[in-house]
């Protein structure tokens, strides 16, 4: 069978195909191009005082499955690019962050 089992013809399984990939906004490296309206697209993490980025990432943590579900191509891979920003400088700022013991996996 040639089908793929799915309305908008990608695998099934949710393996093969990651959201970066479905996204025409992407280029082949899988890093977004840039966008002309790049300052819109808010304010660089770095410059955010902490209580700004905490705040920024709760407001996407958020909203992620309705972007996921919902929004247009382009808005989920701006979506996707500015969680990857404001995690990233989160982890910069945090390298020793605390590890909840009850988060661990039993070995």
């Amino acid at each position: 069978m040639t089908a793929s089992g799915r309305p908008d013809g990608f695998p099934t399984g949710g393996t093969e195909v990651s959201p970066e990939q479905r996204i025409p906004e992407w280029g082949d490296d899988r890093t977004p191009t840039p966008a002309p309206e790049a300052d819109l697209l808010g304010i660089d993490p770095a410059e955010l005082g902490e209580e700004d980025l905490i705040r920024e990432m709760q407001s996407l943590h958020r909203t992620r499955l309705d972007t996921l579900r919902h929004a247009t191509d382009s808005a989920l891979a701006n979506h996707l690019r500015r969680t990857a920003e404001l995690e990233t400088e989160y982890l910069a700022r945090h390298p020793g962050r605390e590890v909840d013991p009850s988060r661990l996996r039993d070995a």
